[in-house]
């Protein structure tokens, strides 16, 4: 077809013309005869036609072709779509049958799946209940040797693990009075009084009580000042907004004169001279402040004194330990600022240029970070010492038998305990146990889920001991 085609085209292109400038002199055309012009045969036409009715052949074939193809791609997608259609119908099928199988399970066993894996894991436990019971007491084996290989820290270490940590502190002064008509004095017309007395001194004021006024304030200055005018104008009777006023103002300047003083007398005492006037000043707060009952001052004054000592025994830098041990506890009364005591009193001491070993001291005197020196290590000893021993800090009546009765109900709940008792002040707790119930390895984790609960549940100074004892005993009467 292509063959036939050339020849067409070949015998239909006009020649071509002389090229524009060409140097041959033009010759005059001479018509050629008739006979010697080209024609196209009958046979030549007949090539042409069966050529395009071959093409058109050749288009009508790729259609078919294109379509059939078209066809088996739908019927391919098609059974694609049933095949999806029938695994989804399998899934669902094998989902309710695996159900049922587990609902026929569950009513065979009597048990739910929560419940039947509980009770695989109970199992699981016990079998390795005598396993995890030797690896216990092989790690506190191996804890007791590494600290018998640190003869060189015994003295510093020693006195370290008997660290305490600070339980909140009181909140509330309590004022008597013997006459109820004094109530009503304070509270004044339409509640006018108590109004100006609680703006003027930043304290709430509860008279609920009969013959007690309650003064409540996180700040403690702020209470002793509210528990001092309140005195005063009970004293003196005149009762008024502009009579409150006036003596809340008298009041402050005095306490904070008191307050000065005080700082200037705890510094001396230790040995402690040219402080900014400001430490001094925040350093008297602490006549009004107390840790757990027990007085910041007091307790600063002795946390001093036993660092002191110990570096000297040591023969750590006394100077340091000396002025961490008296500023340890110093953000405990910056109040208009948010943070932990730690870092509040660390940015205060920055603030006035102290020294950074010193800061130190501050900052992790509740191994609130790593230790870097002996001597933080000397105020974080000095400062238990101080709080933990005994006499140093009370509670009341009220909530140490409520916490001595929590003790004893943590320890009541396991299965196999017969008695248990709190101790010394709540500081031990002994567990006795039903020896046919319980095995070795069971009192020995006993004894460690206790003190996990203890430690998650409770808040409490010191540390408490905890004992769980599993005694056999077998008797016999001879007649």
């Amino acid at each position: 077809m292509f063959d036939v085609l050339k020849t067409l085209s070949s015998l239909t292109k006009p020649k071509k013309s002389p090229a524009k400038g060409a140097t041959d002199v033009p010759v005059k055309a001479t018509p050629q005869p008739k006979q010697l012009q080209p024609k196209i045969d009958g046979n030549v036409a007949e090539q042409v036609r069966a050529a395009q009715d071959q093409a058109r052949e050749i288009i009508f074939e790729a259609r078919d072709e294109a379509l059939r193809i078209r066809r088996d791609v739908e019927e391919r997608e098609k059974r694609l779509r049933d095949i999806e259609s029938e695994l989804a119908q399998k899934l669902l099928e094998a989902e309710k049958a695996r159900e049922e199988a587990l609902s026929r399970l569950e009513k065979a066993s009597h048990l739910t799946k929560d419940e039947a894996q509980a009770r695989i894991l109970s199992d699981v436990a016990e079998s390795l209940k005598e396993e995890i019971a030797k690896e216990i007491r092989s790690a506190t084996a191996a804890a007791h040797e590494e600290a018998d290989g640190k003869a060189k820290q015994i003295l510093v270490d020693a006195m370290r693990h008997g660290a305490t940590n600070y339980v909140p502190e009181y909140t509330v002064s309590v004022i008597k009075v013997t006459d109820e008509d004094v109530k009503g004095r304070i509270i004044g017309q339409g509640g006018r009084n108590i109004r100006a007395f609680e703006t003027a001194t930043g304290v709430d004021v509860d008279l609920d009580e009969t013959g007690v006024i309650r003064l409540s304030s996180f700040d403690p200055v702020r209470r002793e000042i509210a528990r001092v005018a309140l005195e005063r104008l009970l004293r003196d009777g005149r009762v008024q907004p502009g009579r409150i006023e006036e003596l809340v103002e008298q009041v402050k300047k005095e306490i904070e004169r008191i307050m000065f003083e005080e700082g200037q007398k705890l510094a001396h005492a230790v040995g402690v001279y040219n402080l900014p006037a400001p430490l001094i000043a925040l350093l008297g707060r602490f006549k009004y402040r107390s840790s757990y009952g027990q007085n910041m001052i007091a307790h600063t004054l002795e946390e001093t004194k036993i660092g002191i000592a110990l570096a000297h025994e040591v023969g750590a830098d006394v100077n340091v330990v000396r002025l961490g041990c008296l500023l340890h506890d110093i953000g405990k009364i910056v109040t208009d600022e948010e943070g932990s005591h730690v870092q509040l009193g660390m940015d205060l001491l920055k603030k006035y240029g102290i020294p950074q070993n010193v800061i130190d001291c501050v900052g992790q005197h509740h191994e609130d970070t790593p230790f870097t020196s002996i001597e933080s290590m000397l105020v974080y000893v000095s400062d238990a010492i101080s709080g933990s021993r005994p006499g140093a800090r009370y509670e009341d009546v009220e909530q140490y038998l409520k916490r001595l009765k929590d003790l004893e109900a943590i320890a009541k709940v396991h299965e196999g305990v017969k008695e248990c008792y709190a101790f010394s002040a709540g500081r031990e707790l002994r567990v006795i146990v039903d020896p046919g119930k319980v095995d070795d390895a069971t009192a020995t984790m006993m004894a460690l889920s206790i003190k996990n609960e203890i430690e998650k549940k409770m808040t409490y100074p010191g540390q408490i001991k905890v004992t769980v004892i599993r005694e056999l005993r077998a008797s016999e009467v001879a007649k």
